[in-house]
């Protein structure tokens, strides 16, 4: 009486739904599983032919699979190997695998189908298989993204390449034609200034202002042609990488009497380069060449934008572990707001006027300072001069 109790129990709270049907194919019981999966009561199922609850082609043949079962005496899911479908009561269809049982019970044969309803397992597969779709669909989409992406990455390669091979063949013309042009400049621009210093000389017992007028003109322009020449060589060097720095150690002192006596030569009319040395030491470890370019270029300005008459004062020390070069002039200054452009190639400030030059001589000298490791400082103000200050350390 208790197992009997039991196993009602578990019929009735079973999650899937449980049917019995006689040897006739005619209901006998549904589980509340079974009334609620599709919508009939008990009242409105039983005694009538299981197939009622079955859609075509499974409603017509259920008899056929019946007489089969009985035949074969297989315990097995109807339908296997496709979907079977239940048919509720508001004609609406839901999938279900369905295990049938026999059952020998009171002398007779009954029927029990174990029904589990795979609605929800349809529906996730149906999700699985959409958002598989969606995937492939995304794949192949950004597998076409990619093919056009490496195809044009392809061509820029090709271009890259090919500009690259361009922008070198120009470079090489550049560093030819700037070779040939400085070296085939200076043989007639020597004559130029050979020329102007003997008619200078010719001249003198004539005493003619206006010879000497032109032939300071003439003296200046070779300069500044020189200058440019020098300047453009110096960057194209520089640009090219050929330019290196050799440490060795010279007399401080030597080079800059001579750039002194140099440079008094080209200096405007009763312009004088005061040169003065500090410290008992006068032996430094620098790169000569690259030095001495840049006391040129620095008292080159100081020439060039400062007026007739005026002081230029050019100072060496050597003091601990410091060497230091100044160039001090009272010339027209550097406004503020160009103040921090000073150093980039081709800049010049905005009141240098018909002052001639490249903006590229405070270029050239802040790199070959930087190849033998030192550092450029500079005070300024408009009209009342500039002050750069070369500072290196003993090596």
């Amino acid at each position: 009486m208790e197992s009997g109790k039991l196993l009602k129990a578990i019929i009735e709270t079973a999650i899937d739904g449980i049917i019995t049907i006689d040897n006739k194919g005619l209901v006998e019981s549904l589980n509340p599983a079974a009334q609620s999966l599709f919508g009939y009561s008990l009242d409105e199922v039983i005694g009538r032919n299981i197939s009622m609850l079955m859609p075509e082609p499974d409603r017509t043949g259920h008899d056929g699979y019946l007489k089969r079962y009985q035949h074969t005496g297989e315990k097995r899911i109807i339908g296997k190997g496709r979907e079977v479908m239940g048919l509720r009561k508001d004609g609406t269809t839901f999938p279900f695998r369905l295990a049938v049982s026999e059952v020998k019970y009171d002398e007779r044969i009954i029927y029990t189908g174990f029904i589990h309803d795979l609605s929800k397992e349809k529906e996730a597969e149906r999700r699985l298989i959409e958002y598989a779709a969606e995937l492939e669909g995304l794949v192949e989409e950004r597998t076409r993204s990619l093919k056009k992406t490496v195809s044009a990455l392809s061509e820029a390669k090709e271009e890259v390449s090919l500009s690259l091979l361009k922008e070198k063949e120009l470079n090489q013309m550049k560093s030819r034609f700037v070779s040939m042009a400085s070296h085939e400049f200076r043989t007639p621009l020597s004559s130029v200034q050979l020329s102007s210093v003997l008619i200078e000389k010719y001249a003198a017992p004539f005493e003619n202002d206006n010879i000497k007028k032109h032939v300071n003109k003439i003296k200046s322009a070779v300069n500044n042609l020189t200058t440019i020449l020098n300047d453009f060589l110096s960057l194209e060097r520089l640009e090219a990488g050929n330019v290196q720095s050799t440490l060795e150690p010279f007399d401080l002192v030597k080079l800059a009497e001579e750039v002194t006596e140099e440079m008094q030569m080209i200096a405007k009319q009763e312009q004088n380069i005061i040169y003065q040395h500090t410290g008992v030491e006068s032996l430094v470890n620098l790169d000569q060449n690259l030095l001495r370019n840049c006391m040129i270029n620095l008292i080159s300005n100081a020439i060039k934008y400062s007026g007739d008459g005026t002081f230029i004062e050019f100072n060496t020390e050597i003091k601990d572990s410091l060497y230091t070069v100044t160039v001090s002039d009272n010339g027209i200054g550097i406004p503020d707001l160009d103040q921090k452009n000073l150093f980039q190639p081709f800049f010049r400030a905005n009141n240098t006027g018909n002052i001639p030059g490249t903006g590229l001589g405070l270029n050239i000298v802040l790199r070959y300072v930087r190849l033998m490791n030192g550092s450029v400082e500079f005070k300024s103000e408009v009209n009342k001069g500039a002050k750069f200050i070369l500072s290196f350390n003993k090596q």
